[in-house]
């Protein structure tokens, strides 16, 4: 019997590649009951497969499947070459286990072609294609990227290997980056990550520019025209490339537009600019490349004068009435309040290849971020002077190991950082932010191991040191009311008047761990699964705050007492890919010690009039929730992307819910493409936003002025705006001018309804409606 079935049994051998013969590593090979992946070599080995008539088929990301009936009756050598499927090289895909950042967690990509959508737009608002990533708004200029609830410190933003330091701790400071300067933009949801830093508690966002190893020289202008702020941008690039030796790469974008628009009104001040730059150099061998770069950011950016409010009444009646307190003509002059930031990042990296499977990495890095806020003044003749002048500099060094051991693939590293900001006192205002001095230290190991080609195991660790000395003065009044007379006597080392001159020192030690499992099963599935620890240091706006911040119109109120997060996150992702059908499926559940969040606390009157007050606060939290995605191509030509993503976010301490999460939203497109037609492209979206119904109550009571007398009113600070249905557009079509150079023309309207709406994630929704329709016009030229 043993003999007859070792007999019956056969082994079949082969190798899988591309059109161009190229091998493919970890394809999927799938006979009988049998399944494999293909190594670097692209070859694979099953054995153990059953005489007669079988199924072979195989799979690979991107490409078009192989499904066919062999016969089989002795070892065989089965060779096949797999072509390229563009339906299936979405701009949102699953990146491939030999690329990817975190190779057990879910990682979504935007690719070239859907960034240039957003040329016009920002960071944020490109990242909102992603599934769970929504955004959060201070008026409609200024957006941050919001990842499974959670925002700013917590979705750390690599840009070209560096970490964004742009005094990203406030909910008004958008990322400081130019969005034209992106080839690549990876979102990872969860701190698997290890390599960029131990406190993405939501998430991290990694951008790479487009690299060229081709020996050629290629350019791109792209020029954008929109209706709503009257305005647009023109971005130019230019890269020479090769694969060994010199390559050089130069981007340039200028952005104008003036006030925008809602449905019924324009919104006075919104105006917005941009001038940037940005350029690199690479020298490249077999055995190692340099590289070196240069981007610089400078934006200036109008906050709506109907969110400076100068008395209670002002916000009482804006957010009963409906209506902002200033309704000006379209302007595109830009005038207090508003920003001004400029920020240089410069950085040099050496790379160098040991053996075949081991490299090790140099980089050091130098930020340098100013940033200006400039308020409406008593006196107009200094509203040319900024309220808040701060100038941060950043100095980071790495250095990173990787190598490759039979089944193991090991990466280490280190980094360490020094950070000086200095708040300006020429600026005649306390400043919110004070100067202050950080140094970080920080190891972390990662490994991975392979049971088979479809089965890996992957854990890290890391070790953070951080410390912090500020250089502040308090009023004697604001330390005695915040209780720090018995706990922090011992910062206290001068005073002025009524001042303490203090020196907050705090240390940090922090460990990050994660570990994760990835396994791919035959017909395209696969199923991940990643549990981390992650650790987060109150930034120095929720430490130090302490006053009025003047970009948002609010006090805010920072606490001493604050200690590091912790969360622990569970995240799991399912992805099964038919022939015409996709679906990814990804629920989560974070549950973080010491959660800090801003709560609206009441009401200060100052010399400048009476705002309402924001305290940062801590509790325990719990987020749950899941994102959904799946794409139908029910034709050649039509195709159905469904996006959902919801959070769940609960105050432990206090029993009910917390606040600013976003609320349930659902995402619809249905995409007409006829290559025929110059690569015509139609796309009709809709965006259902749910009503956040799930909210803490913080309003409060406060006395206005009716007819001369006080009168108590309650000041509904709380209530989310109704849901709202946005449809959007989209359409382009590519003409070749030569086998070298094309023009794409694309046409856009956003809210083609021109509906009214308000955003809860909005920190402006209090004041103002959101934007109106918006038609864009893009004209891409590649040459």
């Amino acid at each position: 019997m043993v003999g007859f079935f070792g007999y019956a049994q056969v082994t079949i051998t082969g190798v899988i590649s591309d059109e161009n013969g190229l091998p493919l590593r970890d394809a999927h090979v799938h006979i009988a009951n049998k399944t494999t992946s293909t190594d670097v070599n692209g070859s694979y080995v099953l054995s153990g497969i059953p005489k007669g008539k079988q199924k072979l088929y195989i799979s690979f990301i991107g490409y078009h499947a192989i499904e066919e009936t062999i016969e089989i009756s002795s070892d065989l050598t089965i060779n096949r070459q797999l072509k390229l499927d563009v339906t299936k090289l979405d701009d949102i895909t699953i990146q491939q286990l030999s690329n990817s950042k975190s190779e057990s967690s879910n990682e979504q990509v935007l690719k070239s072609a859907t960034i240039e959508k957003f040329s016009n737009q920002t960071l944020g608002e490109a990242l909102k294609e992603v599934s769970g990533v929504s955004i959060l708004k201070t008026g409609s200029t200024i957006v941050k990227p919001v990842i499974n609830g959670l925002h700013s410190n917590r979705v750390p933003i690599i840009n070209n290997n560096v970490r964004l330091e742009d005094q990203q701790w406030g909910t008004e400071h958008a990322p400081n980056f130019d969005i034209n300067a992106a080839g690549k933009i990876t979102v990872i949801k969860g701190a698997s990550a290890l390599q960029y830093g131990g406190d993405a508690i939501g998430g991290i966002v990694i951008i790479e520019p487009e690299v060229i190893k081709k020996d050629t020289l290629v350019g791109k202008s792209i020029l954008n025209l929109a209706s709503n702020g009257m305005g647009g941008s023109l971005s130019s690039s230019l890269q020479k490339g090769n694969r060994y030796g010199w390559s050089w790469n130069a981007l340039g974008t200028f952005k104008y537009l003036g006030d925008r628009e809602t449905p019924d009104y324009v919104l006075s001040n919104s105006g917005n600019r941009e001038q940037n730059f940005s350029g690199g150099i690479r020298y490249a061998q077999e055995k190692y490349n340099f590289n070196a770069m240069y981007s610089f950011y400078n934006a200036q950016i109008g906050i709506i004068k109907a969110s400076h409010i100068g008395n209670v009444n002002d916000l009482y009646n804006s957010i009963n009435n409906q209506q902002p307190s200033v309704i000006e003509p379209f302007t595109y002059s830009i005038d207090a309040p508003k920003q001004e930031v400029q920020h240089h990042l410069a950085k040099v990296n050496y790379q160098r290849w040991l053996s075949q499977n081991t490299s090790i990495d140099f980089q050091y890095a130098f930020q340098f971020n100013n940033r200006l806020e400039f308020d409406v003044r008593r006196s107009s003749a200094n509203n040319d002077k900024a309220a808040l002048d701060l100038q941060l500099a950043t100095h980071t060094f790495l250095a990173d190991y990787k190598t490759n051991v039979g089944n193991w693939r090991l990466k280490s590293g280190l980094n360490l950082g020094y950070q000086n900001n200095f708040a300006n006192p020429k600026t005649g205002v306390r400043p919110l932010i004070p100067s202050y001095e950080k140094l970080d230290a920080g190891l972390y190991g990662i490994a991975v191991y392979k049971f088979d080609n479809a089965t890996l195991l992957e854990s890290g660790i890391r070790y953070d040191f951080s410390t912090i000395e500020a250089t502040k003065y308090y009023l004697k009044s604001r330390w005695t009311e915040r209780g720090y007379d018995a706990e922090f006597s011992h910062f206290i080392v001068g005073e002025e008047g009524n001042q303490w001159l203090t020196k907050p020192t705090f240390d940090y030690h922090n460990i990050t761990a994660n570990i994760g499992f990835r396994k791919q099963f035959h017909h395209e599935m696969e199923w991940l699964v990643n549990v981390s620890l992650a650790s987060r240091n109150p930034n120095p706006s929720e430490l130090f705050s302490d006053g009025l911040h003047h970009s948002t119109g609010q006090i805010e109120l920072g606490d001493l007492r604050l200690e590091k997060e912790q969360a622990y996150k569970f995240n799991t992702t399912f992805n099964k890919d038919w022939k015409s059908f996709r679906i990814q499926i990804n629920p989560f559940i974070n549950r973080i010690s010491n959660f800090i969040y801003l709560q609206p606390t009441g009401f200060e009157t100052t010399i400048r009039g009476a705002f309402p007050v924001w305290e940062f606060k801590q509790t325990e939290a719990l987020l749950t929730g899941f994102d959904v995605n799946t794409k139908w191509e029910f034709s050649n030509h039509f195709s159905h992307e469904l996006g959902m993503a919801y959070v769940n976010g609960q105050n432990l301490s206090t029993d009910e819910y917390l606040i600013d999460m976003p609320p349930f939203v659902i995402n619809n497109k249905i995409q007409y493409k006829k290559e025929s037609w110059f690569n015509f492209v139609s796309e009709l979206k809709s965006e259902l936003v749910f009503r956040q119904n799930q909210f803490p109550n913080y309003n409060f009571e406060t006395n206005i002025v009716v007819n001369n007398e006080l009168t108590p009113v309650l000041v509904d600070i709380s209530s989310p705006p109704k849901g709202y249905h946005l449809l959007h557009f989209y359409s382009e079509m590519t003409f070749k001018i030569n086998k070298r150079n094309s023009l794409t023309t694309s046409f856009s309207i956003q809210n083609i309804m021109n509906t009214t709406y308000r955003d809860y994630l909005n920190r402006q929704r209090f004041f103002v409606d959101e934007m109106g329709r918006n038609v864009q016009i893009q004209l891409k030229f590649n040459y």
